[in-house]
């Protein structure tokens, strides 16, 4: 029987993660003025690879990869490292750290349609209504345009932020799908590792090491904090807290996420706050609340919950 007090820890571990995650748009956003999309990343995957190098050297965990999953891991790495944080950095060019923070939480969304294509989940009459909020809460958040009045003011930020909450998706059936017996720390190294290959040629091709020497103090203190804290501590501790929690109270956690966007998005961006876009990112966590409550009600009662 698992303790209150791992309970609170694993709690812990999950408000931090989902803390720097949701920080992390901003600290992104902070950086993007200087560096392009791929040159942030390379930087970001490298000191996030070295960081966990250092983490698995201290604890002596093994680095051995058994052969038959080198391929899950590549297509985790592909997908839920490379290709996301490439869809997120570039969208960030043109929208609020804000906004993305909002749209973010609605993969949960994704993760149910997807549940329900391939795994076969049943549609109810409250999940479609959760469902139909959550996207009238995503056109409030992407169509705001000034914050005053509502018209069409879609650009590609807003399509790639979206696009990155579907692949997140996928990515997260992938990693029930894919299981790889390895501890969560040499799994997230092994992915900040293959984000750093796969950029590096980018780089090189670009010189992107050239814009690095603009780079203010301030600037270097948020690419630290993007490769250590989200690269490295946010997945450590996530894997932490998921070791005691179940997903499903794992996954309460990430409605903080918008929260901290916001918050730092105020603090360190200045960036001006519009209602409508806040009454889009409550509207889409209520419909994404109500998607989720809907679906832990269908797990409980699945056959194999039944076995114990």
């Amino acid at each position: 029987m698992i303790s209150n007090r791992a309970k609170i820890a694993a709690s812990l571990y999950a408000t931090m993660s989902i803390s720097f995650w949701g920080i992390s748009f901003v600290s992104t956003k902070a950086v993007l003025d200087k560096l392009d999309p791929y040159t942030l990343l390379v930087i970001r995957f490298g000191i996030g690879a070295l960081f966990l190098c250092l983490l698995l050297l201290l604890t002596r965990s093994p680095l051995k990869i058994p052969l038959p999953y080198i391929p899950h891991l590549i297509v985790l790495g592909i997908i839920g490292v490379f290709v996301h944080q490439i869809l997120q950095a570039t969208a960030l060019l043109t929208i609020h750290a804000s906004d993305a923070g909002w749209l973010i939480s609605f993969s949960p969304v994704f993760t149910v349609i997807l549940s329900m294509i391939f795994l076969h989940e049943k549609i109810t009459l409250p999940r479609a209504a959760g469902i139909m909020l959550a996207v009238f809460g995503v056109l409030l958040v992407t169509t705001s345009g000034n914050g005053q009045s509502l018209h069409f003011a879609l650009n590609i930020g807003y399509v790639l932020m979206i696009l990155s909450t579907l692949n997140w998706a996928v990515y997260s059936v992938l990693l029930k799908r894919l299981r790889i017996p390895l501890p969560s720390l040499v799994i997230t190294f092994y992915m900040s590792l293959l984000g750093f290959v796969l950029t590096l040629p980018i780089l090189i091709k670009k010189e992107g090491w050239v814009q690095l020497s603009s780079l203010t103090s301030v600037e270097w203190a948020h690419l630290l904090f993007l490769g250590i804290f989200v690269s490295g501590v946010a997945y450590w501790y996530w894997g932490k807290a998921h070791e005691v929690l179940e997903a499903s109270q794992a996954s309460v956690f990430m409605y903080l996420e918008p929260v901290a966007t916001l918050i730092a998005a105020i603090f360190l961006l200045q960036e001006r706050i519009f209602l409508i876009s806040v009454l889009g990112g409550i509207i889409i966590i209520i419909g994404v609340v109500l998607v989720n409550a809907q679906r832990s009600l269908v797990l409980q009662n699945v056959p194999w919950r039944k076995r114990k």
